[in-house]
């Protein structure tokens, strides 16, 4: 079996990253928004889940940048 990865995130920046995300693919099936605005919230908000619910940052690990304790 392999090493688990890291986390590099708090459990509120993980809280705060889920609800962001979750709201950028939710706010387009409510309103209308752009093409391109479409394609930039669902780029954030799945980056957003994802990484939130991984712990893991890739920007953040590019930076040397960690939340957690």
């Amino acid at each position: 079996m392999g090493k688990p990865i890291p986390q590099n995130q708090s459990t509120a920046d993980r809280f705060i990253r889920i609800i962001i995300g979750g709201a950028c693919l939710i706010i387009p099936s409510y309103i209308y928004v752009p093409n391109v605005v479409l394609l930039g919230l669902l780029v954030i908000g799945f980056y957003l889940m994802l990484t939130g619910l991984a712990g893991q940052c890739f920007v953040y690990k590019l930076f040397d940048v960690k939340t957690c304790k």
